[in-house]
């Protein structure tokens, strides 16, 4: 086993950045776009949204080449190259002369930041067991602690410079990958070394691969039914503050800024207490009816005031996902981590195409029928936190059931 701090906070940083660089640039691009198109804010809008659909789809067709090669080469190469790739990427956005240039970085960024499912193969590869839902919760601390610190840095480089926010993001992603050539030690062994599979590397074979194992795809589709209800936020968040609470630039940023901390708190502290302590079905439990009352809160809110509880309500639905992605771990061989994981970040690419506009299609529908349901697009999110619950519920219990037949087997042998 390698050398765990290094490796750990490595990784943790690693993923901060992918979160921070994000950040960094979604108060500017838009603006940027809107230059490149004479002003126009209409087709800057349609713009990034077909800008934010090639970075999904690049993510969802290269995670699970980038996880399969890992498998076989390494977690250390190919998450140094994907940072190098994102680092490079955000110089050349910095620098487009058209818009054209913003395609190609944004499919360029696609492919490098598919990295997210090598870097969770290799918390998985260094973790014990029983650490793992733990350290899976590093992801939503990244998450969290990007998100903060992204969009405030990204809005006043902006007002310097539109141009400035890539730059930083640049920096900090090469200094990182700088940095990751000379600490980051590699996490893979000859014992768990698999072989790089084109079968596995084909996003929709590695999506019906799920299938070979009996809790795999039940667990899966949870995973996926959690990522379309997130989706919400990003999609709607804005627009219903604005549209219900009257709430302007300065509430909303309060707000996300509140979402940030609680997640970071809840995913990177929290998560190692309570999934150790009441174990991953229940903290699977616990965090689908933490979500799904604040989705249910959300919508019926008719204060701004309300939404700030409901935060804290929500986050606790930040063990969810590291609890599955634990169990997930558990059911696959050493020598598969990186594919499998790789088909996760895929599901979640998916789920980053579809669910925005299922969730901007609910939220504008409902606001131009004759009884208006502003928080259509969080009930539906409910739904979806409720649906995947029961999947979840589904592969516990069939987990059990093989367990008790190999008990009986093993009685009888």
């Amino acid at each position: 086993m390698v050398a765990r701090k290094p490796a750990l906070g490595f990784i943790f940083i690693t993923l901060v950045l992918d979160i921070l660089g994000i950040g960094l640039v979604v108060p500017i691009l838009p603006k940027l776009i809107e230059n490149f198109q004479g002003g126009d804010a209409g087709a800057a809008s349609h713009t990034n949204g077909m800008l934010l659909s090639v970075y999904a789809l690049m993510q969802f067709l290269c995670a699970p080449m980038l996880g399969s090669l890992s498998d076989q080469y390494g977690r250390r190469p190919v998450i140094l190259f994907s940072l190098l790739g994102s680092g490079i990427d955000y110089f050349l956005l910095a620098m487009a002369p058209s818009l054209g240039w913003f395609f190609v970085g944004r499919i360029i960024s696609g492919i490098t930041g598919a990295n997210f499912g090598t870097a969770t193969a290799y918390i998985a590869d260094i973790s014990p067991p029983e650490k793992r839902a733990a350290n899976f919760g590093m992801v939503g601390a990244a998450f969290g602690l990007g998100f903060i610190i992204g969009p405030l840095l990204g809005g006043y480089l902006g007002k310097i410079s539109l141009q400035l926010p890539f730059y930083v993001a640049g920096t900090l992603t090469l200094v990182n990958w700088l940095y990751g050539v000379f600490v980051l030690p590699e996490s893979v062994t000859d014992a768990t070394r698999g072989k790089f599979s084109w079968a596995k590397s084909n996003p929709a074979a590695a999506l019906l691969n799920l299938k070979r194992h009996p809790m795999l795809l039940g667990l899966a589709s949870t995973y996926f039914l959690l990522s379309m209800a997130q989706q919400v936020y990003p999609s709607t968040w804005a627009l219903y503050g604005s549209e219900r609470y009257q709430w302007d630039a300065a509430a909303t940023g309060l707000s996300l800024a509140e979402v940030g901390f609680c997640a970071a708190a809840v995913q990177g502290g929290l998560t190692r207490k309570i999934v150790p302590r009441i174990g991953e079905h229940k903290a699977v439990v616990l965090g689908v009816a933490a979500s799904t009352c604040a989705f249910v809160g959300y919508g019926l809110a008719t204060k701004g005031w309300m939404v700030y509880p409901l935060i804290i309500v929500g986050s606790l639905g930040g063990i969810t996902v590291p609890a599955v992605q634990a169990m997930i771990s558990r059911t696959v061989n050493p020598d598969e981590q990186g594919s499998v994981q790789g088909s996760l970040t895929s599901l979640q690419s998916v789920a980053g195409v579809v669910g925005p506009l299922v969730a901007t299609g609910l939220f504008q529908h409902f606001l131009t029928t004759k009884t208006k349901v502003p928080g259509a697009a969080f009930f539906f999110s409910a739904l979806l936190s409720l649906l995947a619950g029961w999947l979840a519920m589904k592969s516990f219990s069939r987990q059990r059931e093989i367990a008790e037949a190999e008990a009986k087997v093993g009685g009888t042998a």
